[in-house]
């Protein structure tokens, strides 16, 4: 399985920026001469990780391109060639994704070197900065790498030498990432659509055609789909460990433990003098030591590991490789490629990872994240983990909740770099105690992949302008920014804990919270609708469980303030046409929150206040009514599946935008259902118009 996920944040995005210098400009005849290859960790660039050689390209160099380049044929007199460089640059590269200027010219050069060494090439992803500095500024002048350099105060002293453009090219992307952010474009499919599309501009303006790849090789396969541990539906290539970690025959014992424990693995495969490989594995090891004691360190590998070594080709089902494993009594497996080359390791942890629940690994992912970039690299793989669980008939409105809690991990989190950012600025420890909530769907459980942020904080006590206060703000900032970076996008309402509406001490809270009630003012209905869904994520939960349970109570005794909860719950219309047709919007899509979820959960909230039932989620609170004899069995069990299967329909829709770089939202296009699923969408709204009926006083 690849290392980042299409819907990983560039602000974490784990790449190689690549470029090479060639004999010519012609890809169909030129030869390699350099290749020059950085890493980069979203925005920083890792100067010590680098790939720079010379390559003797077998022709001669034209003395035109040596001018460019400054590369001649007596550089190259002894330099390797490109089959003696190609193991350690594909060791280098792995699956990463590929970044460059003008990308496309070195992919087809390296294209053209793998076919003359007959060895396959994969294509990889990538993305091109051209490009991606087009979305950014459509009209700047010059978008060549000398144009972009100066455009972005980017310095290039090392111009025409390979590893100095793929320098050059790395801070360009560094620069371009936090301007992609501010125009929406967060993620790498994002990125990827959105050169799509330019490209596509450009070549209905000039009547060609433009051509430019952003997958490729097995990444064409959905990467949304690898998580799923159905292992009829998947090949061993994506569950295996690549590069194999390879020892010497002549190695011995205790310099393998030492790579055992360093990487963390259970085996390590022996290459003898002739290129055959056996297999040493943790059990080997601690028969030998049982067996020889001590002395066993000294031992060399050859005399020790398992040959030969059995292997599983790449292609294979994942439970063919079960089935051998099985067979043979083994636990692990070497991996080969088309032409034999073992290209990885297949191991119990592999296939324990593949059938563990993804949910559980992404939230302690989360916890641990060390940083922002590692909080974003797991956040990303949360569409992967949804899609898993939708492929496994997992209900939606549990994968929602998965979600939801996934959230709330999230913000705790960012709530915790931020307070360590805060103690780094030398503003100290939190003033007094505190808590994080995150409100509406997140704290009802029903969020989904396009949810943004809404969150508040309550601190014990302080006035507002105070010094709690200013702390409170800017920690609130910080938590904000972290969470906006790795793709939970601000609050287009404001309703973050940043501003001061959304962030208070405890009594200016429940006096708040009586204000809302007592003034029902639409604004206000709409800000305290949000807060009944409210849960504590961090700090201090009596703090908001005290101002959750305080909302209820008064609300729960103001007639007037549910009248009007009532009045606003039923507002909600499914979105149907005269002749009962999906109405759509100009794109030919539906927003099935506002027309089919809001009337649903709004009647489900306003009916708990009324009726006492503190609950948070919709499900539960609509069972709630029924088990207080409020509404008829039936209705209450139409509204829960009504909501299941819109809730399903929005999840598969924004997995599909996902991968293919749509920005996300709650509309979903009725077209690319499938006709069955399209069908009990319609049933579903049709169910909405039961709640708007539930919420009128005349039936509950």
């Amino acid at each position: 399985m690849v290392s980042n996920a299409y819907s990983t944040p560039l602000t974490a995005l784990d790449a190689v920026v690549l470029d090479t210098e060639t004999t010519g400009l012609d890809a169909k005849s030129a030869r390699i001469v350099q290749i020059g290859a950085v890493r980069v960790h979203g925005t920083e660039v890792d100067v010590g990780d680098r790939f720079d050689t010379l390559v003797q390209p077998g022709i001669a160099i034209p003395p035109e391109t040596t001018r460019v380049h400054g590369i001649a044929d007596a550089d190259v007199a002894g330099a390797p060639r490109f089959a003696e460089v190609e193991p350690r640059f594909a060791a280098y590269l792995g699956r990463s994704v590929l970044i460059g200027h003008t990308l496309s010219f070195d992919l087809a050069m390296l294209k053209r070197e793998y076919g003359l060494i007959d060895q396959p090439w994969r294509a990889p992803r990538f993305l091109d900065v051209r490009w991606l500095a087009r979305v950014v500024s459509p009209t700047l002048a010059h978008y060549d790498l000398d144009g972009l350099c100066a455009w972005l105060s980017i310095t290039n002293p090392g111009r025409h030498t390979a590893i100095g453009d793929a320098m050059a090219t790395a801070g360009v992307f560094a620069a371009l990432v936090p301007l992609l952010r501010q125009r929406g474009i967060r993620t790498f499919a994002e990125a990827a659509a959105a050169c799509r599309k330019i490209t596509e501009m450009e070549a209905r303006g000039t009547g060609g055609l433009i051509v430019i790849e952003t997958t490729g090789g097995d990444d064409q396969t959905s990467t949304l789909a690898k998580i799923d541990s159905y292992p009829y539906r998947h090949r061993v290539r994506d569950v295996m460990s690549s590069p194999p970690i390879t020892a010497s025959s002549s190695d011995t014992l205790a310099a393998a433990i030492a790579v055992l424990a360093e990487r963390q693995i259970s085996s390590v495969f022996v290459e003898a003098d002739n290129g055959d490989l056996g297999i040493l594995t943790e059990r080997d090891v601690l028969k030998r030591l049982h067996e020889k004691g001590a002395a066993a360190l000294e031992e060399r590998l050859g005399a020790i590991a398992t040959t030969p070594l059995q292997t599983v080709s790449e292609s294979a089902f994942v439970y063919r490789a079960i089935g051998r494993l099985d067979r043979l009594g083994l636990r692990h497996l070497g991996v080969r490629d088309a032409h034999g080359k073992v290209i990885g390791a297949l191991t119990p942890r592999n296939l324990l990872r593949q059938r563990a629940s993804a949910a559980i690994a992404l939230g302690d992912e989360i916890d641990s994240a060390a940083n922002v970039a590692a909080l974003g690299r797991a956040w990303a793989k949360l569409p992967l983990m949804a899609n898993s669980l939708l492929e496994e008939d997992v209900e939606p409105r549990i994968i929602a909740e998965v979600i939801s809690s996934e959230i709330c991990v999230m913000t705790r989190r960012a709530a915790q770099m931020a307070e360590a950012r805060m103690a780094e600025d030398g503003k100290g420890e939190p003033p007094v105690p505190y808590c994080v909530m995150v409100l509406g769907s997140g704290g009802r459980g029903e969020s989904l992949l396009a949810a943004d942020q809404d969150n508040a904080i309550v601190f014990e006590r302080g006035e507002a302008g105070g010094a709690e206060d200013r702390w409170f703000e800017a920690m609130a900032t910080h938590m904000s920014a972290i969470l906006d970076e790795v793709g939970i996008p601000l609050c287009k309402g404001g309703v973050m804990a940043k501003n001061a509406p959304w962030r208070m001490s405890l009594p200016a809270w429940l006096a708040q919270i009586d204000g809302w009630v007592r003034r029902q003012k639409p604004e206000d209905l709409l800000n305290v609708d949000i807060f009944f869904d409210g849960i504590p994520v961090h700090g201090d939960a009596a703090l908001g469980e005290t101002i959750w349970n305080h909302a209820y109570e008064v609300g729960g005794r103001a007639p007037d303030f549910i009248k009007l909860l009532t009045i606003h719950a039923g507002e909600g219309r499914a979105p149907f046409t005269l002749f009962g047709g999906l109405r759509t919007d100009e794109k030919g899509r539906v927003d099935i929150k506002k027309n089919g979820l809001m009337p649903i959960f709004t009647a489900a909230r306003s009916l708990s206040i009324r009726h006492g039932i503190r609950r948070r989620a919709t499900p539960e609170r609509l069972r709630g009514l029924r088990e207080i004899g409020k509404g008829s069995p039936e209705d209450i069990e139409a509204l829960v599946a009504a909501h299941q299967a819109i809730l399903g329909a929005m999840l598969a829709q924004q997995l599909s935008d996902t991968e293919q770089g749509i920005p996300l939202s709650t509309r979903v296009n009725p077209d690319g259902i499938p006709k069955k699923a399209r069908a009990a969408l319609t049933e579903a709204l049709k169910k909405v118009s039961i709640a708007t009926d539930l919420a009128n006083e005349g039936r509950i």
